[in-house]
């Protein structure tokens, strides 16, 4: 079947399906039908630019969407035998069907928790952080794999507590350090695309938000502590709160004699660990405790031991409240604010304890009637999906910050919202777009050189793990440790290749495309590095041997090459250029080998088109 005809079926099986979802009122009027807000958000994205006399794209043949859903959604290229598969298959809703097939990979869950796991950690103000990175990627993992909700998964980071080994949903705070002007600042980046730490030093010099309005939402966090573990192995660190006492606003730990009543059972004059749980907030910070006072090394706390403790250093960290810093007098005590949650302007109880005021923020930051939430992560999605978002940054959106193609993002915020924030249905909407699915050709209306934006497809450059697993499966082998994330935390790759692969060619995702680019040391890991050495060698039994001893003609040898590397078949000139060079080299194995390292080097295997 050839590459044309193939678009012309695609295209009218896509003309089939809108006009289906248009004709049905019962399609028509369920907001969260995927097919119908596709088909939709195609509509306002087709009259915007046909008011710029910009023509879209045809859609693209089915070896590239292949190739390019198989990379959005589990992270890796396509096998051959896939490939084939997908491209005899002549259901005309094929590509819908493969999309919930990749969707119920699991696959899906690993590719996305590594997404967030780097979206979370590469802006880490807390190094030490870094090592258990792959905790939280274990977390959320489990969470995409059971279609947890969006605003329940944000929800559990903003309210967790806990050993940071034991609860990865503690990823956020323990990679902040549990600073209250971070959180504030990576809550709103992250979770409603507004960076409002712009406000931090003065009002936003490009938007209506307020210095103290960022204040206000940094109060939230004040009594959030994340510290260290004494004597831990392997060393770990426990998020917790740091709350006032009801009963005369005094710290639970000023009043020993007190709590030694209350916790001493046997009345033996020490309290053990299990003596300790009977108080909640007390056995939280007891083994801490246990590790700087227990003096004579019983294991328990005597009376004089805990009045013994060496006090702790005084400063902004040891307050319950939030403080504005004074700009003029940066030693000045500052400015005492209580939680306001900005987008809406209300006010937290002063009285609420820190899991109560957390707990409210959580319910602001995810309410159905605040649509930064939805439209957040609908244009985060979008981005990385299309190479172009609604705004030119997926974390700096706002009232005053210019927006593309409003109605579309608004269609998909609705829709996003009537799912019950199911994070699949957002994908599901998405691919199954025209938009989507287009090809890279440059539309009629538009020169050359200028950004199609939608009207085609946008190349995007791999992350890290997806150009890993892209290589791993070139080499056929099969990802027995693929489940197991990278960092140092429990159960993950301390230090492997995998590590250091993603530590390499890894950034952050927030990061718009046109500002990621490749370096020296990952052109010399492409060049050079055992695992490609290894992938391109025409002996023993590597992918390159195998296909060798499989095709004795040139032609179909090179046919079969760039379709397991590239997904594609080489075009007559390719296929020309290649023949030559094998005649000029008068050596098969040797300029197989040469002609299978220039695919994998090249730009095309590590991005997306």
């Amino acid at each position: 079947m050839s590459r044309n005809f193939q678009v012309s079926l695609l295209s009218l099986a896509s003309l089939t399906l809108s006009f289906g979802t248009f004709c049905s009122p019962a399609q028509a009027a369920k907001p969260t039908d995927p097919l119908a807000v596709a088909a939709n958000v195609d509509r306002i994205l087709n009259e915007n630019l046909a008011e710029e006399g910009v023509a879209p794209a045809d859609l693209t043949a089915d070896e590239d969407f292949l190739r390019r859903v198989s990379i959005d959604l589990t992270g890796r290229i396509p096998t051959p035998a896939e490939m084939t598969r997908f491209g005899l298959d002549p259901d005309p809703r094929k590509r819908e069907k493969k999309i919930e097939e990749l969707l119920s990979s699991p696959d899906f869950a690993h590719n996305w928790s590594a997404y967030w796991r780097d979206v979370i950690f590469m802006r880490a103000t807390e190094q030490r952080a870094q090592p258990l990175q792959g905790v939280f990627q274990m977390w959320i993992r489990e969470k995409f794999e059971n279609n947890a909700p969006w605003d329940e998964i944000v929800t559990e980071m903003l309210t967790s507590t806990g050993d940071v080994r034991d609860n990865g949903a503690t990823g956020l705070f323990l990679a902040h350090a549990g600073d209250a002007t971070e959180l504030a600042s990576e809550t709103s980046r992250l979770f409603l695309g507004i960076q409002i730490q712009c406000a931090n030093c003065h009002d936003h010099p490009t938007d209506t938000w307020t210095r103290q309005q960022f204040h206000e939402l940094a109060a939230y966090f004040p009594r959030v502590r994340v510290q260290q573990r004494p004597q831990a192995m392997p060393p770990t660190f426990e998020v917790s709160s740091f709350d006032v006492n009801r009963s005369g606003g005094r710290e639970i730990l000023n009043n020993p004699e007190r709590l030694f009543r209350g916790l001493d059972q046997n009345r033996d004059g020490k309290l053990s660990e299990q003596e300790a749980k009977r108080a909640q907030r007390f056995a939280a910070v007891f083994q801490r405790i246990l590790g700087v006072g227990d003096t004579d090394q019983d294991g328990m706390l005597s009376l004089e031991e805990f009045k013994n403790l060496p006090m702790p250093p005084q400063g902004r960290r040891q307050t319950t409240e939030y403080f504005m810093p004074n700009l003029e007098d940066p030693a000045a005590p500052g400015t005492r604010l209580d939680p306001v949650f900005f987008v809406d302007g209300d006010a937290a109880p002063r009285e609420m304890r820190d899991i109560e005021r957390r707990t409210e923020l959580a319910q602001k930051v995810t309410d159905p009637n605040n649509e930064w939430f939805a439209k957040s992560y609908v244009n985060r999605i979008w981005t990385e999906l299309l190479g172009v978002g609604f705004y030119p940054l997926v974390d700096d959106m706002g009232p005053l910050r210019d927006v593309r193609h409003e109605e579309a993002l608004e269609t998909l915020a609705e829709g996003f919202v009537a799912s019950g924030y199911d994070i699949r249905w957002v994908f599901r909407t998405i691919l199954n777009s025209e938009a989507y699915q287009r090809t890279l050709d440059t539309p009629s209306g538009l020169q050359t050189n200028d950004s199609c934006e939608l009207a085609c497809a946008t190349p995007v450059r791999l992350r890290a793990e997806q150009i890993l697993s892209s290589l791993m499966m070139l080499s056929g082998q099969t990802e027995t440790d693929r489940d197991i994330p990278v960092g140092r935390g429990p159960g993950s790759r301390r230090n492997s290749p995998q590590a250091q692969f993603v530590a390499l060619f890894g950034f952050d995702p927030s990061t718009p495309q046109d500002e990621v680019s490749g370096d020296i040391p990952q052109s010399l890991f492409m060049m050079n590095s055992p695992l490609i050495s290894q992938l391109v060698s025409s002996r023993g039994n590597g992918p390159l041997a195998r296909l060798l001893r499989q095709y004795d003609s040139d032609e179909d040898a090179l046919r079969e090459l760039y379709v397991l590397v590239l997904s594609r078949e080489p075009s007559e000139y390719e296929l020309n250029k290649c023949k030559e060079y094998i005649y000029d080299v008068q050596n098969r194995n040797e300029a197989f080998e040469d002609v299978m390292w220039c695919l994998v080097n090249s730009s095309e295997f590590i991005t997306r088109r």
